[in-house]
Formats: structure tokens, sequence, C-alpha cells
């Protein structure tokens, strides 16, 4: 029997392995070529998407980027910041008027690579993707500035990720046509800062009350540091965390070499230095009505639409402030005065009326001159502009009453007439009125005659008889003439009651009347708007300062010296009691009844009216003199306005 053989193949490892390694290699192969044709069709579809992302991109007019509601600056008398008109608090400047500071600290802040990149950052995008996935979610969108100028230029939608492809695409096309210097200007400019500031220049004024070019590392860094959240970093609300972030937009500087290591310690070191809290809303007062007013008259159809506008005016801000205060506190002591007979405004304090609507309760007004030009320095129109804001200084008629007086006696010097020569206080006399006139035997307002007196006493103590008198002898057509000039009425009716008021003018006139007074016999012109310039500087509108000759310079200075008399011993002598200190001269004014109550007068710098009365006439109060209800307001106004010379 034959013995079967059984063969034992043996194993060999390197040869027995190559057609595992052939399928292998194989396997591989197939599946990088699987990754490159998902890849490639990956890529493929995002260039299709992003191609038809660009081509909307291209249907922007990029002019937008560039068109920013800008607001219309309002200046005080000093060029000072005093108020805006309605619109975004923002003033555009070019990008050489932008601190290099801030321009670093903006880089080093918010896009690093700017300089490099195209509108997208790839770096940063990959960045944010590894965060977001370890964070779950869209938490972090690695906008560049040329993103976040996109969405702030163009409505695209809310955080996700269709918008951040559009503003990818938008990005890119921005990098495509305007230089890195348009984009950063552009952005400087739109970009919100908190406490309703938009754009660099308003920011830097509103913290630190500069410009923005005159900003310096620290505030710059400051100012970078609140762009990622503008109200909860700013240094008025949150101090502490306005120096944290600036510590860190600091520090990010240093790293990227825009400041030295000497730099950063000085400026991290420095204490936080911000201006005081400001309003940065338009101011909504009797001064902004009457400049909106001026602006209409004096600007063409138009040019206030666009914004941008520089318009300086004559007001003086802390004088409007107190003349405001001291109309609301005066009339609520006259409300407390005994036998006052009438409701107090705080018995309606939830009435809010119309323009066109009169006050039920007792109302006032004051306007303040300029003694050299005519300006404005401050207007009230009513004791609380929230609640009526007919504008009384400027519309309201009212008899002009005592307060025409000293234009009688400047007629009368004009005339010839000496101020000491003698003049009856007595009772007028049939004959002495010629008979055309008729019957008119006028009283003083004390009852009293005091027989004969010299002439300036008439104007020092306000004698009706005297008054009438010394008209009678001036001439009727001579006080209506001057009163024509000076712009006090158009057509005052020339019979005896001329002589003490009675016929109608306005605070404003009368007051602008007085300033013949202060000058030595010219009139000014009052004006609120001195000039308006445009965004480019370019002149739209300058005030012409109108000087009017109204008095004969000697008639003038001897009805001004006897004003001053009025002050010092006659019908205002409560003056100095009041708190006058220095110079002042003027008159009173009360019409019959007690209906109204004024005074008008002067010291060395400005020209004050003040009007106490209802908006339908009626009696005030038994003694309701000019110089018991007006002189108040007047004197806290005149001393106010040394307090900020």
């Amino acid at each position: 029997m034959a013995k079967s053989r059984i063969s034992k193949k043996t194993s060999h490892p390197s040869r027995g392995s190559k057609p595992l390694a052939r399928e292998s290699r194989h396997k591989r192969h197939v599946l990088w070529v699987s990754l490159f044709k998902i890849g490639f069709v990956t890529f493929l579809l995002w260039a299709a998407v992003a191609g038809v992302y660009y081509l909307w991109a291209l249907n922007l007019d990029l002019r937008r980027i560039h068109e920013m509601s800008e607001r219309s600056v309002v200046y005080d008398y000093q060029g000072k910041y005093y108020s805006r008109l309605a619109g975004e608090n923002r003033e555009v400047v070019p990008f050489d008027k932008v601190s290099n500071h801030f321009v670093n600290a903006l880089i080093s802040r918010e896009d690093t690579r700017f300089y490099s990149h195209h509108g997208v950052d790839p770096i940063g995008v990959a960045r944010a993707v590894v965060r977001n996935l370890m964070l779950g979610g869209f938490r972090e969108g690695a906008s560049t500035l040329t993103q976040q100028l996109a969405r702030n230029s163009f409505p695209l939608g809310g955080k996700n990720l269709h918008r951040k492809i559009i503003e990818a695409a938008l990005a890119f096309r921005i990098e495509t046509e305007l230089t890195k210097e348009e984009i950063l200007e552009a952005y400087v400019n739109r970009i919100y800062f908190g406490s309703g500031t938009y754009g660099v220049e308003a920011a830097s004024q509103i913290y630190f009350g500069k410009p923005a070019s005159k900003l310096n590392l620290q505030e710059s860094a400051t100012l970078a540091g609140l762009i990622r959240s503008p109200n909860r970093f700013s240094p008025l609300n949150n101090p502490e965390g306005s120096i944290r972030e600036r510590n860190t937009v600091l520090g990010r500087m240093l790293e990227l070499g825009f400041i030295t290591q000497s730099e950063h310690d000085e400026s991290a070191a420095s204490p936080l230095v911000a201006m005081p809290r400001t309003k940065t809303s338009p101011e909504d007062n009797w001064a902004m009505d009457a400049i909106l007013r001026e602006l209409e008259l004096v600007l063409d159809d138009g040019q206030m639409d666009g914004g941008g506008l520089k318009i300086y005016t004559t007001i003086d801000g802390p004088l409007q402030r107190a003349a405001e205060e001291s109309v609301a506190a005066r009339l609520v002591q006259a409300e407390a005065l005994p036998g006052y007979p009438h409701k107090p405004a705080a018995d309606f304090n939830e009435s809010v009326l119309d323009a066109e609507k009169s006050a039920p309760y007792l109302q006032a007004a004051a306007i303040a001159l300029e003694n050299q030009s005519g300006g404005v320095r401050a207007i009230v129109g009513g004791r609380d502009f929230s609640k009526s804001k007919f504008q009384r200084a400027l519309f309201g008629k009212r008899q002009a009453g005592s307060v025409i007086k000293s234009f009688v006696f400047a007629s009368a010097f004009e005339a010839g007439l000496s101020p000491n020569e003698s003049v009856s206080d007595d009772r007028i006399q049939s004959g002495e009125i010629p008979r055309k006139f008729g019957s008119y035997d006028p009283g003083n307002s004390d009852g009293e005659y005091r027989g004969l007196q010299p002439a300036g006493v008439g104007l020092i103590d306000s004698r009706n008889t005297m008054t009438v008198r010394i008209g009678m002898r001036a001439g009727l057509d001579r006080i209506a003439n001057m009163i024509q000039r000076a712009g006090i009425a158009e057509d005052p009716p020339r019979f005896p009651a001329l002589c003490l008021g009675a016929f109608e003018t306005s605070l404003k006139d009368i007051t602008s009347a007085y300033t013949a007074f202060a000058t030595g016999g010219v009139k000014l012109q009052p004006y609120i708007i001195d000039r308006v310039l445009d965004s480019s500087g370019n002149v739209l509108y300058k005030s012409t300062r109108g000087r009017i000759p109204v008095i004969n310079p000697a008639a003038a200075q001897m009805t001004a010296s006897l004003l001053e008399q009025v002050v010092t011993q006659g019908t205002a002598t409560r003056a100095s009691t009041l708190g006058l200190r220095g110079y002042g001269a003027g008159k009173t004014g009360t019409t019959n009844n007690y209906l109204d109550a004024w005074f008008v007068g002067f010291d060395k710098n400005l020209t004050c009216g003040v009007w106490v009365g209802f908006d339908k006439p009626r009696p005030i109060m038994k003694g309701g003199y000019g110089g018991a209800l007006a002189l108040p307001i007047w004197v806290d106004i005149i001393e106010a306005s040394k307090r900020g010379s």
C-alpha cells in the first residue's frame, strides 16, 4: 500500500501580502478620488452659490456706503456745540481728520489682517468655525471691518448663514471697488458708538470734548473698545468696563507692534478722563423753536433736508437755561402773593396746549439781546415749553403801556426839551388837549398830582399827566414816526393816548427798540442765526446784523440817563434788593387794570425785555405793576449773564 504524501505550503509573508497591499492602495485611491469628486462638486456648488450672491451684490449701489444721515449741528454764540436738528447724531469727517491712534486701535480690535485680506479673512473664518463647533450653534461670525461696513450700509437680514454669505460677497465687491482708506473712512463715520452717537467725530466730541483728529492713544483705545457693545462699555455708563476694554485694545496694539511697551504701560495706567454726561438728543426749548423758525426764513426749500449743516447761532446756553428757570420760578412766586385771585398753573398740570390755544394761567415771556450786535442770547416764550409752545416773545401782541414813555421823552428831547425844565404833574386841564382829540384826562397810577416837576421826573417816576403834556409838546407825529423807525408798531395811532402806549406791540419789537438807548441812538436788528454752512463748508447764509438810526445821540443819552435813575430811585428801585449789582437802566410798564406787566432795560452787555400777563387779557392782580412782576425776572437774567461772562 502506497503511502500518501501530504505536502505543506510554507507561508512567505513578503510575497503573500502583495495582493492585500494592492487592494488597500486601490481602496485608498478610490476614497481619495471620491473625496476629490465630492470636494470638487462641493467647490463647484459653493462657487456657483458664491457667483449667484456676487451677481446679486453687483446690483447694489455702493454709493450708499457713503450716504449717511448726518446731523445738522447747532452751535452757540461761542462756537460751542449747543444742540442738533432731528436725525442721527453724526458728523462726517474725511479720513485724514481721524487720529492715527484711533485707526490703529480699530484695526487691532476688530480686524488685525485688514490690510492683507480681500473682504473676508480665511484665517478668521477657520477660527470661527472651530469655535462654533466646540461651543455649538452659530456663536462667532469672524466679520472683517469690510463685512461690518457691508451689513451696516445695506439691509442684509438677520444673523444666519444666508446673511453671512451675502455679507461676504458684498464685502468682496467693496474691496474690489474701494481702496482700504475709503473703506476705513466710511466705517469710522458710520459705526455706532453708544449714547445716541454715530461716527468717530461725534463720539470724540461727546466723550472727550475734542475733534477726532486730536484723540490721543488712550482715548482712541477707549473708543475702539466701545464698538462691540457701545452702551455696555460706555465710559459714561460703565467706567470700569470701559477701562478694561481699553486696556485689552492697548494689549493687542502692543502685540501687533503699533505701540511700544512704554506707550502701552503709560496709557494702560492712565485714569479714564471722559466729559461729563451731555444731552445728545436735540434740545426742545424756546431757543430751538426760534432757531428753527429763523432757519425756515433764511434757507431755501430743501437746503435743510440733506443734513450736515453747521448752524452758528447767537444763543448763550447757560443764560437760556437761567432765563427759563427764572420765568418758571418767579411766576410761581407771583401766584403765591397775597391777594392773587386766579388758579395757579399747578392746578392745570395735566393740560398740554397746542400752539393756538390760550393758557388759562399766568404766563410770561423774556428776550435778551447782545448790545454790540443784536444777537439773541436767550428767548423764553412761556413758562413751560412742554405744556404750551406758543412763542409769546415773538408773536404775543399786547398793549405797550408805560414802556413807550421812553420814546415819548426821547422825541421831546430831540424837539428841544431839557430834562430839568419844569412840567406840571397836575390833572390835564380843559384846553390843553386840542378839541379834535376830544376829552382826554388820564390820571396818575398813585392818584397823586405833584404840581411842577423837572421834566425828567415824569419818566423816572412814570407820571402819566407829565408824559402826555411832554408828548403833546413834542408832537404826536414826531413820536409816531420814531415808533415806526424803531419797529415798535407799523401804524401807531396819532392821538394823545399814544403817549401812554395805547397800541399793541410784541416783546421782541419793544426790546429791540430799546437797544437804541443802550447804543446811543442806533436800533439793532435782532437775529438768532449768525451763519449757516453746508457739509462742504460753503456759506449758505450770513447775517447782515442790521443797524437802524432811530434817535438823535444826544437825546438817546439823556433818555438813557433817566432810565438809569428809574432803577436807582424810580419805579424799579426794587432791582437792588432783587440782586442787581452794578449798572442797570430800564422802564417799568403797566397797562390799564393791571392787564400787562412789563420791564424793558439794559446793562453794559444786554438789552432785556420781560412781559407778564394772561394770554387772554384779564387783570393779573391789584398792584400787579411791572416793577413787582416783570422786574424780578429781568434782574435774574441780567445777573445770570454776568456769571457767564
